[in-house]
């Protein structure tokens, strides 16, 4: 009996280290695929348990190499060209004469932007900003192995400024998709991308604040904030955690030089992956909607209204035959909750509608007066935005 248990013991031990070689120097053979179900629904990587960054007996890191390794071959360089807007005088003989060729010239070249990607499918499916690929007649696409492709785009959200791409190359090593939800302030992440086209580049920080909205950049914002350096060409890319998962997509900076002052801000990738799977699926994202104009409850605005409340969204314009008013809503409503989901600024109640499906039907918590309600509302499709988001970055 004593000599069973020590073969088993011995061949236990023997296993274990196995795995862990493996573990170490080939992860891929151990990664689980994770799928959502459904005919949308596109092969994501989930990361198997990873050897944290090389540190000292002290504990101060000495390198996060293994991260950038692992994540960097999954961001690519993307050039995006649009055909010039030809002027009508182009052709003025008058004009001619006292521009030149020159002037023809000029407005026959192109428009060329450059930005970044990141692969997330060994399908050949790239998510990037919207505004790195608007308008654009040809994308193209360089890996970081020196492969080059021609993009296909496969749907645009401007309100969120995600775009998804897809390349028809084999052999893509897609990113593994992190849990944004499980960052927190503190957290050493890094930046990889194009910055002003010298090549791919890795920048590290730590993420400065989580949550942020109402900065003007998108219509549905809930941005990552972070000081690892991002500049121009790197909207796009990667922002991964201390081990190469993909935790958002960076996507601005806030500038007044055109470089980096360290506050740059990237699209959660729980946001991200929810658009991508709706543009692959249905080649848009559908969000709900009550047509409802409103703006943030101030607690001057409720005492003037003897609000027994000081949080919601005031209601101050119902649409006409609008979902909102086909459910009751009126003028003068505060909005507290949206499907048992407290709300407590315009943004949060943007964010709550947006999440619901049309056509289904929520309860929407509202005090009127002294009264406190709960409205069933039959939610509307949010239309399409009118026009592109204007942009600094």
């Amino acid at each position: 009996m004593r000599k069973t248990w020590l073969l088993f013991s011995q061949a236990v031990t023997v296993a274990v280290a196995v795995l862990f070689v493996v573990a170490t120097l080939k992860p891929q053979w151990v990664q689980r695929g994770g799928a959502a179900a459904g005919p949308g629904a596109v092969s994501i990587s989930t990361a198997p348990a990873l050897p944290l960054p090389a540190v000292l007996p002290g504990g101060a890191v000495t390198s996060y190499s293994a991260a950038a390794r692992r994540a960097s071959p999954s961001v690519v360089s993307i050039t995006a060209s649009k055909a010039p807007a030809r002027s009508p005088r182009s052709e003025d003989p008058l004009f001619q004469f006292f521009f030149g060729d020159r002037s023809r010239q000029q407005s026959t070249q192109p428009q060329v932007g450059l930005g970044s990607g990141v692969i997330v499918s060994g399908a050949g499916y790239l998510l990037t900003n919207n505004h790195v690929i608007e308008g654009a007649d040809d994308i193209e696409v360089m890996l970081s192995d020196g492969r080059q492709a021609r993009a296909k785009l496969v749907g645009t959200d401007p309100e969120s400024d995600l775009a998804v791409l897809k390349i028809g190359l084999d052999r893509l090593p897609a990113i593994s998709f992190g849990d944004a939800d499980k960052l927190q302030v503190g957290d050493v992440v890094l930046a990889i991308g194009n910055p002003f086209g010298v090549g791919q580049t890795v920048t590290s920080g730590i993420v400065s604040a989580l949550g942020r909205s109402e900065l003007g950049i998108n219509t549905f914002e809930n941005f990552i904030q972070t000081d690892a350096a991002i500049n121009p060409g790197n909207s796009g890319g990667a922002l991964v955690d201390a081990v190469g998962n993909l935790m958002g997509i960076n996507t601005a900076i806030y500038s007044r030089s055109g470089g980096s002052l360290g506050i740059g801000f990237a699209i959660p990738v729980s946001t991200a992956r929810q658009v991508m799977e709706a543009l692959i699926k249905d080649g848009q994202v559908t969000r709900g909607w009550l047509g409802v104009e409103q703006r943030d409850l101030t607690p001057e605005i409720a005492q003037t209204l003897n609000l027994p409340i000081r949080q919601g969204v005031l209601i101050t314009g119902v649409l006409q035959d609008g979902p909102a008013s086909a459910g009751g809503l009126r003028p003068g409503d505060v909005v507290v909750a949206v499907a048992g989901k407290p709300v407590a600024n315009t943004t949060q109640l943007l964010n709550a509608v947006a999440a619901l499906k049309p056509r289904t039907i929520a309860v929407i918590a509202v005090q009127r007066g002294a009264t406190a309600l709960d409205m069933s509302v039959t939610v509307g499709q949010r239309p399409k935005a009118r026009e592109p988001l204007q942009r600094e970055e």
